[in-house]
C-alpha cells in the first residue's frame, strides 16, 4: 500500500508541476478527457521514473556533495532534485514516454513545486501510522 501511496504522491506532484511551468510538459492532447487519457500512463511511469531515479542516485549525489551542501546551508540541494529532475526527463525521453523539462531553472522550479507538493500530498494520504 505505501508503494502506491508514494506512487500517487509523486505523480500528483509532477502534474502540479507540469500545470504550473511552462518548461514541464507531457507530449499529446492539451483538452478534455483526450488529454487525460493520454497523459495518465505517461504521467504514472514517470513518477515511477523520478521515484528510482532519487531512491538511487540521490543519495550517491547527497553524499558526494556534502560539502557543497554544508557551504550553501542546504541550497545546493536544490541542485540536486533539479538534477533529478532532468535526468528523469533524459530517461523518460529515451524510453520514448514524451516528458521534458526545458532548462536548469525550470527544473529548480519544478523540484521546488514537487517537493512542497509532494509532502503535502503525502501528508493527506500517508498511511496512519506515519501521520502519529
Amino acid at each position: 500500500m505505501r508503494i502506491i501511496s508514494w506512487l500517487i504522491t509523486n505523480a500528483v506532484a509532477l502534474a502540479v508541476a507540469a500545470q504550473l511551468f511552462d518548461g514541464i510538459r507531457f507530449t499529446g492532447p492539451v483538452h478534455g478527457q483526450e488529454e487525460i487519457k493520454h497523459k495518465l500512463l505517461p504521467l504514472l511511469l514517470v513518477a515511477l521514473i523520478l521515484g528510482l531515479v532519487s531512491a538511487t542516485v540521490k543519495p550517491v549525489l547527497k553524499l558526494i556533495s556534502i560539502p557543497f551542501i554544508l557551504l550553501s546551508l542546504g541550497l545546493f540541494l536544490l541542485v540536486i532534485n533539479a538534477a533529478m529532475l532532468g535526468l528523469t526527463s533524459w530517461l523518460a525521453d529515451g524510453l520514448g514516454i514524451g516528458f521534458h523539462v526545458n532548462g536548469f531553472w525550470t527544473a529548480v522550479g519544478g523540484a521546488i513545486v514537487i517537493t512542497i507538493v509532494g509532502w503535502v500530498v503525502d501528508g493527506l494520504i500517508g498511511p496512519e501510522d506515519d501521520r502519529r
